[in-house]
């Protein structure tokens, strides 16, 4: 991969990594077009650590608060119900469905399911998953609602992000909102719950990496060039999503999921892009 590539996959893993429109499913896209093979894996794995920074900054004070009274509740100096302490725990569950069926199935989701039938059939599904669950999901519950069992469901819906065109957001969102929970509240329980496991996946791929597996026709200097991209176009849509969200909804994303995936269907069809 050169370094113009490796800039432009980071600005479409910045643009489209906190949206519902799937960022692995774009950079797998894009990748081809451009005349590479798949990105892979691991390539997507390690550019979202990019984005995911900008996750921790833009929600620094809360993740510092919520991680100093989880480990102060521990030593009994602060109360166990206390909003954050719970948020730190709901946290911890919510990963563990990513975690297990990260490991249990990465083979598999380093190989077959990179297909992009698979992926143009997730973006149309799970655009029409989201459209439903925004009809149909009451909206009147906030984060301090969240429960065990929905942090456990929360995580569920998370996990089918394992799924190049799913959306580790949308997916999440989708999940929230058939609970009912507001959109400002399902997007940001999404961002929190993702660090740990997008962390835990980039960091994998880059201990694979120094214990040499190999960036395979990639390189070092592409994936860092376009993790530091992504970074940075990532913390600035992250601003600009949560206030979007206040007062608009998910359809002008589906809509384009749709198209997308419409438009994925006939390049496979006619052969102009290899699945």
């Amino acid at each position: 991969m050169d370094f113009i590539t490796a800039v432009i996959l980071g600005l479409v893993q910045g643009l489209t990594e906190f949206l519902p429109v799937s960022s692995s499913a774009h950079v797998s896209i894009v990748g081809r077009l451009l005349g590479q093979q798949d990105p892979g894996a691991a390539f997507t794995a390690i550019t979202q650590l990019g984005t995911e920074a900008a996750v921790v900054i833009y929600f620094w004070r809360d993740i510092t608060t919520i991680i100093r009274k989880w480990f102060l509740s521990l030593a009994g100096k602060v109360a166990k119900n206390d909003p954050d302490v719970r948020m730190g725990w709901l946290v911890i569950i919510g990963t563990i469905p990513i975690g297990l069926l990260g490991v249990l199935f990465q083979d598999t989701i380093e190989t077959s399911l990179r297909s992009l039938w698979i992926t143009a059939t997730m973006l149309l599904v799970f655009a029409l998953v989201i459209l439903a669950a925004e009809r149909f999901g009451k909206q009147d519950r906030e984060l301090s609602d969240l429960t065990w069992k929905h942090g456990i469901f929360y995580g569920l819906w998370q996990a089918l992000a394992l799924i190049p065109g799913v959306s580790r957001s949308g997916g999440t969102i989708a999940g929230g909102l058939f609970m009912g929970y507001s959109r400002e509240s399902a997007a940001r329980y999404s961002f929190l719950l993702a660090i740990p496991a997008v962390i835990a996946s980039g960091g994998l791929q880059v201990v694979k990496i120094a214990g040499g597996e190999g960036t395979g026709e990639t390189g070092w200097g592409p994936i860092i060039v376009a993790t530091v991209i992504a970074f940075v176009v990532g913390y600035a849509v992250i601003a600009w999503f949560m206030k979007y969200i206040t007062t608009h909804t998910f359809t002008p994303f589906m809509i384009y999921r749709i198209l997308l995936a419409l438009g994925l269907f006939a390049l496979l069809g006619t052969g102009t892009i290899a699945a």
